[in-house]
Order: C-alpha cells, then structure tokens, then sequence
C-alpha cells in the first residue's frame, strides 16, 4: 500500500469516527425512537474477540446518541453457529458476526473474502481490497441473493500451523495429514496435504492422538490457551494456509433498509473502528503468546519469504479450481490484481 493510500484510508476512517457523533446524537435521531437489534457473534462468551464485539455495540449505541442498541450474544448462545445464517436471513435475530469460510461450500466467493491460503501477507494489504478496490461491493453482492447485506469485515493477520513434526520449507507438508476448513481445504489438499475439515473442538485430541500431523484452528494467544503447547511441539510462521483474515458483519436486509441513513453510517463507522482496534490488540499478544509457546518448549519455525512467495505463484491456479462460479472469479481476480500492483504476483 503507498503512503498516499494510507493517509486516504486513515483521514476518511479518521473523519468519519469525529463527524459521526455530531450528526448522529443529534435530538432528532432520539425523537424517532430506538432501534433494537440482537447480534449473535462467533465468539465464547468473555473471549478476547467476544470484548470487541461488545465494544462494537457500546459504540453504535454512542454514535447514534442511544438510539441504535444492538443486544450481543456469544457464538451459540440464540442458535448453533451453523444455524446462524439461515437464522438472520429468516429474522430470527438481525445481525450476525461470522466467517464466510463457513459458507464457502455453498457461495464460492465466501472462500475469497474470508481467508485467501498463500493470499495477501499483511492484513492492511487485505483491508485495502475491501476498502480502496471493489471487495465491499463484492462481499455485498454475495449476500444479496439471500436476502442479507454484507455491513463490513474485520480484518487481522495470520492463524499459525502447529505440527508434531518439523517443517522448514512447504513441500515437507507434502504427505502429512492436516486439519484445514474452507478454501484452505482445497488448496492445501493440492500442496499435499491429506485434509480432514474437523471442528474446532477436535483439534487438540486430534493432535494428542496423532490423528493429524499439523493443524489451523485460531489466533496464537487462543490456542495457547487451548493448550495446544501440550500436543503440538511445533509452531510454523507465516500461517500460509491464513495469512490474513475477515470476519463478517452481515445483516438481514429488510432489518437494515429499515434503518436511517444516520444509523447505516453508525454501523460502517464502529465496524471500521472496531477491525483496527482487534487488529492491533492481536499483534501486541501475538509477541506475548510466542513467547509463552517457547517457554513451554515449542520451536518456532519460520518458513523462508522465497518460498512462500513462489508457492503463492502455484496457489494462483489452485485458487481458480475453486472460483466455480462468476462471483467468485471476479472477486479472484480483483484481488489477483491488487496482488500484482503489490508485486506479489
């Protein structure tokens, strides 16, 4: 991202967070009544991410001077998270906070605008296609069809491998068996890798019981606190498979046309706010967390930038096996080209 880019995205998030409550706390906006919505997050309750999920609602509550309240719960806490999108789509609830990864089997573009594997190494690059080319537009489209509206993602850096075995370079994934879900099924399977697409809860018996050589499964400081320490005496960086990541603010469309233009602005605005914030609070704990793995004994071993840059050349033709449908080969090949503009193509 150029310089000139930055400071464009810093002064529009920047002057849209300041002006937000000037227009929106206004005794107008109160006058209408408020607005109460319920939001079902992916998170366990009293998570790090469930926090700024609440963060998420105190701030739409503060932009629009109390007049939009958005009521969080947990992951699971209204219906099973696999429910959840057929769920806000049938208006149970109106809001979801979700992975498109989860989707993806069903909408093909959900594997591009929740993790792309050997994808945009830096979160800021990632954002920046939501953002400054034409990734919202996309993610929206994606949701039209049934009757959801994408609000905005929230953004952040790589997931790591953790592996009873020690790996050095990507071709020595070759022949393990691994736990990926989503478009990382699929391309790390053409890298080698036997996939088994295991719920999150499986990963640390799975690894404990050597069912699997290597895994995804969270953020760093998360599966330290799953202990995954214990099973796992190997911990690989960059997380090719999730180099970076967007969670998803969706919600049911006929919900949200039924919001001001005051209140859509408040939920652009807190989500904005919100993806940066988790953004930095992650990288401060990743160093924290790394440390802790080391002193548990794990070895930290990072994978060399040429050869992930030349397998990010191969995952272009593999990120096309999995594009099989318009909307998603366009929104492949809007990221492609972002790709190429960074020279990382």
């Amino acid at each position: 991202m150029t310089q000139t880019t930055r400071r464009k995205i810093l002064h529009l998030g920047g002057a849209a967070a300041l002006a937000a409550p000037a227009i929106l706390s206004t005794g107008a906006a109160r006058a209408q009544g408020v607005t109460k919505w319920r939001m079902q997050a992916l998170w366990g309750g009293g998570t790090t991410p469930m926090r700024y999920e609440e963060d998420f609602c105190a701030r739409v509550a503060e932009l629009t001077g109390g007049a939009f309240e958005i009521t969080p719960f947990s992951g699971g806490q209204i219906v099973p998270s696999a429910q959840a999108f057929d769920a806000v789509r049938g208006g149970a609830f109106e809001m979801m906070k979700t992975f498109d990864g989860y989707t993806a089997g069903k909408i093909p573009a959900h594997g591009f605008s929740s993790t792309v594997p050997f994808g945009f190494p830096e979160a800021d690059q990632y954002e920046a296609w939501f953002y400054e080319r034409d990734g919202l537009a996309l993610a929206r489209e994606s949701y039209a069809p049934a009757g959801l509206t994408y609000i905005a993602p929230t953004v952040y850096g790589e997931e790591p491998i953790h592996s009873r075995v020690e790996i050095r370079k990507i071709a020595d994934m070759d022949g393990l068996k691994g736990r990926f879900v989503g478009l990382a099924s699929a391309v790390m399977a053409r890298f080698g890798v036997s996939v088994s697409p295991l719920p999150t809860s499986e990963v640390y018996s799975a690894l404990d019981k050597g069912l699997i050589d290597i895994a995804d499964r969270g953020d760093i400081k998360a599966n330290y606190e799953e202990g995954l320490h214990e099973v796992a005496p190997f911990l690989i960086l960059p997380g090719v498979h999730q180099p970076t990541t967007a969670t998803s603010y969706v919600a049911n469309t006929r919900a949200y046309e039924a919001l001001d233009d005051q209140k859509k602005a408040a939920l652009a605005v807190a989500a904005r706010e919100i993806s940066g914030r988790l953004r930095q609070n992650i990288i401060v704990s990743n160093g924290e967390y790394l440390a802790k793995f080391e002193e548990a004994g794990v070895e930290i071993l990072t994978l060399d930038p040429e050869d992930v840059a030349e397998a990010r050349g191969r995952a272009v033709e593999f990120w096309a096996e999995a594009a099989t449908d318009d909307l998603s080969r366009r929104m492949m090949d809007s990221q492609v080209a972002l790709m190429k503009d960074l020279r990382l193509l």
